[in-house]
């Protein structure tokens, strides 16, 4: 029996760590399931917010986070960034204990992801990667897709956790596996988008509403995830703040492709994809919001869309 094995589930202290757009819904659900929350960000101001709001801790360290903690969540821009929280004398890493359970939940690569769970499991440690998938909204309400790669073991142990943030937990394989599976899921959800919008923007032009074309894409075969919650939410009404930002989209997409090059794959329309979305990166700016790639494609078309426009 391991040291979690031995203990009731609701009463793990998990930490958490990345408290941004996303991580701060999941925190909050991982506290509202029973679990007692040590939290940590760059923003000391954020997570000093969140632990108010739900009784938890601030950890000043990544040791001391990990000293108190039977899980660890990381919810953090890239491989590179949960390396730099693992590492150092006051990283995650020098407090860790055997037996402890690493869910790392951000959008990793997935060599580096295995690179770091086989210097952890020397450790003792499990780490499972976990990303998800269903925006800030399914966040909020606990509804969040989960893809999970790792150990049996790990897996087991993390679950409860798991399953306070997300309503479809799905097991992709040995550890890296997930952190692949939500690159090439992006990938899919990029196409997607912006041949839609490709789409609108000749309707348009030929005479089309913007809006009509999207309730007949909704019960055609046209129909997406960006057809059904994005393009009259956050395009048609030109607010542009779906809750994920342009500059990870490019980076997921750049995980993919190294996914394809890894494996010998040929993927000529998922490098297209990348490249125009790196493109609108480039065009557009940083620090944007993903839907905010429309506008590219609207530059390229030389029109604008909107509702009632023919």
């Amino acid at each position: 029996m391991t040291r979690l094995q031995g203990l009731n589930m609701t009463k793990l202290t998990v930490g958490f760590i990345g408290l941004g757009a996303m991580g701060d819904p999941m925190a909050r659900r991982v506290a509202q399931a029973g679990f007692d929350l040590v939290v940590m960000d760059a923003d000391l101001d954020k997570a000093r917010e969140i632990a108010a709001a739900t009784s938890g801790r601030v950890a000043n360290t990544g040791k001391a986070l990990a000293e108190a903690s039977d899980v660890i969540v990381t919810m953090l821009p890239s491989s590179a960034v949960v390396r730099a929280v693992l590492e150092g004398e006051t990283g995650v890493a020098a407090g860790l204990k055997p037996g402890t359970v690493l869910l790392e939940m951000s959008s990793g690569v997935p060599d580096e992801t295995r690179r770091i769970a086989e210097e952890l499991a020397d450790k003792g440690i499990h780490l499972v990667d976990a990303p998800v998938s269903g925006g800030v909204s399914r966040a909020t309400t606990g509804e969040l897709a989960i893809m999970a790669g790792g150990s049996d073991e790990g897996f087991a142990l993390g679950e409860a956790v798991l399953a306070a943030m997300g309503s479809s937990i799905i097991r992709t394989g040995p550890v890296g596996s997930a952190h692949a599976m939500k690159a090439l899921n992006n990938l899919v959800s990029a196409g997607g988008f912006l041949i839609g919008i490709e789409a609108l923007l000749i309707g348009s032009r030929f005479g089309l509403d913007p809006e009509l074309m999207v309730d007949v894409l909704n019960v055609s075969t046209g129909m997406n995830n960006s057809t059904q919650k994005k393009f009259k939410q956050f395009v048609l009404s030109r607010s542009f703040n779906a809750g994920f930002g342009l500059d990870l989209m490019v980076k997921d997409l750049g995980i993919a492709m190294g996914v394809a090059e890894a494996t010998g794959t040929t993927a000529p329309f998922a490098s297209l994809c990348r490249d125009m979305w790196r493109d609108a990166q480039q065009a557009l700016g940083t620090g944007l919001d993903h839907t905010d790639v429309a506008r590219f494609s609207e530059l390229l078309a030389g029109s604008e869309l909107h509702p009632g426009k023919k």
